[in-house]
């Protein structure tokens, strides 16, 4: 029991609001769907990075590596300016959607480095360029590439190591559940001295100038080097700097007379910093030292190699006094004891290294997420009406969601929003670190204010009508495993309260998405983006109906999740036997609807694959014979289970029985092993022996799927033989892209056509080791196929576990894989250490693509190292 787990004790017992603070505040707010108040939906339009620095946000805050509560009413986060720049650094930079080469991407080099789940100690690091900042010559040198060409970025068009830089790091640590020490390290990373601008700076989100009637909180001083804090909820508070800086204050208002050329009095605005020490314009703050927005001015002269640490504290009225050092050094030795007390000991130093910035990685992307539908529809009572034309536009149809929480999201920049399938993903490396946060999650977004009505889940903001893959059940009964071998015990009022809500969602997928009522299901772009030929969120160029292996495959291991939780909880209450039985029912039915070979099914029996097919009016289908990730998925759905489970459960038992006795000719997927009378087992698969013997003999051959670093998302088959479609005199093409998309589906900046990607290499991994446990040595492949290696399935499972974490890992050179070509990364000791965990990597040689702090699933490597280590 470290102090960590101590504190995570307290936190559910709720003695302590340990989890009140923390690293919640986003990297962007501009241009979110939230600011948008656009007409036709334009959120990468209506609000610009240039607007970022003088207009007010109405949902949010953003700020360079910073924190705030956890209904972020107060902020702090550091701005800094080098002397060249044309703007304070307030906040990272990036290209828009239709800037990037490659949609949307951040530009910059920042890495979170540590974090424990209750924020008791946090460390993070920027590098912060000693030259100007290219924010025009970024654009610029994008939209002069084409989408053929890969993406500029900061370290192409400036020399870290020639031009220098800084390195800012910022370390957090709770001295208690209100009063949070700060660490301010700078250095000088280059052969000559150097100036730089630092300002710590605290501030109010703005929830007062929309008509809501919230009261104006207040930052005033009232002694050199501190800052007081007036605010109705968290109460008084106050930032002590250190030594006696310049003193900086105005208000979090936009500045109406830049934006709009109206004037709206004697009023300091949100840039008043930026005006101040850029340009020397000392009237734009306030003379009268108050506002709701304050900072410290520090000027840092060093020398080349010359380090300035700054140590703030901000705490709530009557806090103890602290020694600071010991404190911030007790929290850096609490968090290393924590993450001892979970690193698995046959990790390496390097091993545990990867891990724990995994684990920072998902801990820095918790963010505080605002957003209330309805009122976002129709407007603020102080601000003027948006366009009529929204109230049927975006989430028009979301009402009810009214979003007030810290939420795990892919990342803090490229996407400061929740994503639904993401996020079940993030909670398995969760609940190595933080089961209890990891349950709260799944379950919140089942709750009213998140779930529809009618079951359906919000998919991401930009759209929550479209559809994600339906995983939060497999997400559930993971968490519940995982809590379980780590506490001892199985939290079941968890799996039953989620449980009725799955119900919900599972009823919506059978209702909309079966429009055949033949067990074949359609779906939409099930968050693969550019997989296919067509947008599958749209209705076909060619018309009919897409009827996917993925979707139908997402919905059979959905059965079987709902089966197996549903097992587990007729161990304590019978009741739950009827439910199980209809989903082992379910199951069946669906099994042998895509299994069918011909029109009827998704197999094609020639190619040994299962294959996505279009669906006319009439008999009349066209297979679409793409080699990609929807033929692999099938193998997620499967399930095996001991005897002794279904041993006490007679009306199961009897039901399952009746249907073997009568229903032969759907029982093909399931097997029973009777090898050993005294612990027979089952096996429920959407892939029989004979098909699953197949898929992997394609899905482990180096020319098609197995790459070095894991399964490609399609084959490279393709490569040589694109797939091509011609219809209605169009051709639609698919070629194997190992990199980022030469197409423009989605944005352009997301490509699932041959990249690898964690979350579904990581359903295969687990798919793999349950047809292991089932078979045992008496199934065997080759790995790869044709090498004449032939090994059981648990094997091949964990040698792809190590292929994945090997693109994180030094290889005998030295080198790591995810950084590929970049010297930058792979040999200057400032930078080879410090790992991004992309959100795909490449097919080929693992370089790390997409978008470059993508931590969220890509966590996933956390979780691997554990169970397969290296």
């Amino acid at each position: 029991m470290t102090q960590e787990h101590k504190r995570l004790g307290e936190a559910a017992a709720r003695t302590k609001h340990w989890r009140r603070w923390g690293t919640y505040l986003s990297e962007r707010q501009w241009s979110s769907v939230r600011e948008d108040y656009s007409a036709e939906g334009d959120a990468w339009g209506y609000f610009p990075f240039e607007m970022a620095a003088s207009r007010a946000y109405r949902w949010g805050e953003d700020g360079l590596l910073g924190l705030c509560d956890n209904h972020q009413r107060l902020c702090f986060a550091l701005a800094l300016w080098n002397g060249r720049d044309p703007i304070l650094k307030e906040r990272l930079f990036g290209l828009t959607n239709l800037e990037g080469n490659h949609g949307e991407d951040v530009k910059e080099l920042y890495y979170y480095l540590d974090a424990t789940p209750t924020h008791s100690y946090c460390r993070a690091l920027y590098k912060y360029p000693r030259a100007e900042f290219p924010y025009s010559r970024l654009r610029a040198e994008s939209a002069r590439r084409s989408q053929s060409d890969m993406e500029p970025e900061v370290f192409h068009l400036l020399s870290f190591d020639k031009d220098g830089y800084f390195d800012v790091q910022v370390e957090y640590a709770k001295a208690d559940e209100n009063d949070i020490l700060i660490c301010l390290t700078f250095t000088n990373q280059s052969t000559a001295s150097a100036t730089l601008h630092a300002l710590p700076t605290l501030w109010f989100r703005n929830r007062w100038s929309w008509g809501n009637k919230v009261p104006r909180p207040r930052l005033w001083t009232e002694s050199p080097g501190r800052i007081e804090v007036e605010e109705e909820a968290l109460g008084p508070y106050s930032l002590q700097l250190d030594g006696t800086p310049s003193l900086l204050f105005t208000e979090n208002e936009s500045n109406t007379e830049k934006l709009y050329r109206f004037p709206a009095g004697a009023r300091h605005y949100k840039d008043a910093f930026h005006e101040a020490v850029v340009y020397g314009r000392s009237t734009a703050c306030n003379p009268a030292q108050q506002g709701t927005k304050a900072c410290g001015w520090y000027t840092l002269a060093l020398a080349a190699g010359e380090s300035r640490v700054l140590n703030l504290r901000l705490a709530a009225a009557g806090s103890a006094d602290v020694d600071f050092d010991a404190m911030m050094k007790a929290r850096r030795v609490e968090a290393d004891e924590f993450y001892a007390a979970i690193q698995a000991g046959h990790l390496s130093d390097e091993g545990k290294m990867v891990q724990r910035q995994a684990f920072a990685g998902l801990l820095w992307s918790k963010q505080y997420y605002h957003y209330v539908v309805e009122t976002w529809l129709k407007g603020d009572p102080a601000g003027p009406a948006p366009p009529a034309a929204r109230l049927d536009g975006r989430n028009a149809g979301w009402r009810h969601v009214y979003a007030d929480d810290v939420l795990s999201m892919p990342d803090t920049w490229e996407y400061p929003w929740f994503a639904a399938w993401d996020s079940a993903f993030h909670m398995i490396p969760f609940s190595l670190i933080d089961p209890a946060y990891a349950k709260q999650h799944v379950r919140r977004f089942l709750r009213e204010w998140y779930l529809h009505p009618n079951g359906k889940m919000a998919a991401y903001e930009w759209n929550f009508e479209d559809v994600n893959p339906p995983v939060h059940a497999w997400a559930a009964w993971r968490i519940f495993q995982i809590d379980r071998k780590q506490s001892g015990k199985g939290d079941l009022q968890f799996l039953e309260a989620v449980y009725h809500k799955l119900l919900m969602n599972f009823t919506w997928w059978v209702n909309r998405k079966d429009s055949a009522d033949n067990n074949i299901f359609e779906g939409g772009f099930l968050g693969l983006d550019n997989i296919g030929i067509f947008d599958r969120s749209r209705p076909l160029p060619i018309g009919g109906i897409l009827e996917q292996s993925d979707a139908t495959s997402w919905m059979a291991m959905y059965c079987l999740n709902m089966l197996r939780i549903a097992l587990e909880l007729s161990q304590t209450d019978k009741a739950y036997q009827d439910i199980a039985s209809k989903f082992f029912e379910h199951f069946l039915y669906i099994a042998v609807a895509m299994n069918k070979m011909g029109g009827a099914g998704l197999w094609d029996d020639e190619d040994g694959f299962f294959y996505d097919r279009v669906r006319f009016p009439g008999q009349r289908s066209i297979p679409l014979r793409i080699r990609s990730m929807v033929g692999l998925i099938p193998l997620f759905a499967v399930e095996t289970f001991d005897w002794e489970l279904i041993e006490p459960l007679r009306g199961f038992r009897k039901r399952a029985q009746w249907f073997l006795d009568n229903r032969q000719d759907l029982c093909s997927n399931l097997s029973l092993d009777r090898a050993d009378e005294s612990h027979p087992r089952g096996l429920l698969s959407l892939v029989s022996k004979d098909r699953l013997r197949r898929v992997l003999q394609v899905m482990l051959m180096e020319s098609e799927f197995l790459s070095p670093y894991g399964v490609r998302s399609m084959s490279r088959y393709h490569l040589r033989a694109p797939f091509v479609l011609e219809y209605d005199d169009e051709e639609h093409r698919v070629d194997y892209e190992p990199a980022e998309s030469t197409n423009r589906l989605f944005g352009g900046n997301s490509n699932w056509r041959g990249p690898v990607w964690f979350p579904v290499n990581y359903l295969i991994i687990e798919s793999l080791q349950k047809f292991g446990y089932y078979y045992g040595d008496s199934f065997k492949v080759e790995f790869p196929t044709g090498s004449g290696h032939w090994m059981n399935l648990a094997d091949v499972a964990a040698e792809l576990s190590r292929r994945l974490v090997r693109l994180f890992l030094k290889d005998e050179s030295g080198q790591r894989p995810c950084f590929g070509g970049t010297k930058l990364f792979q040999e200057n000791p400032g930078f080879k250490d410090y790992l991004l965990f992309h959100e795909y990597f490449h097919g080929d040689n693992g370089a790390g693509l997409g978008a470059s702090h993508q931590t969220g699933w890509t966590a996933l490597v956390a979780k691997l190292l554990q169970q397969s280590g290296e």
